[in-house]
């Protein structure tokens, strides 16, 4: 199944994204033109993936009853110094609040959605190594 993403340059440095789920704004900084009045391109792709992996996630606690009550994704990514700057290291948080954690469960499902489900992680693997790790919040 084929995906588009489609994008219009609005000036400067800024270009208007549509998606199947919305559309957003990229631009870039200002010291490199842009006006930052959007996401940029890298830091999306950060976002791509604690959002596909935070799907799985619910997904499974869901089906598993393994019930939460908040979860954050916090990703950082390190570059390369040199051109094309890509990520060569990328480092997963996950944030459970609540309380009585089924930390089988949970653990079971960051597990399969980083190792059998997230496809965008699967993509990192190829050009970075990616790290998680899982922490608790009591409420």
């Amino acid at each position: 199944m084929a995906e588009q993403v489609n994008i219009q340059w609005k000036g400067k440095m800024l270009f208007n994204a549509d998606n199947v789920g919305g559309s957003f704004n990229i631009d870039a900084a200002e010291d490199v033109g842009g006006e930052n009045n959007g996401v940029r391109p890298k830091a999306l792709m950060l976002t791509s993936l604690a959002g596909c992996s935070g799907l799985d996630v619910v997904s499974l606690l869901k089906k598993m009853r393994a019930e939460v009550k908040d979860l954050t994704i916090n990703v950082s990514g390190e570059l390369t110094d040199v051109h094309p700057k890509y990520y060569h290291k990328v480092h997963i948080t996950y944030n459970f609040y609540g309380s009585d954690f089924q930390k089988d469960k949970i653990e079971k499902s960051v597990k399969l959605s980083q190792e059998r489900y997230c496809g965008v992680s699967e993509m990192f693997r190829q050009f970075a190594d990616l790290t998680y790790e899982i922490n608790y919040f009591e409420s």
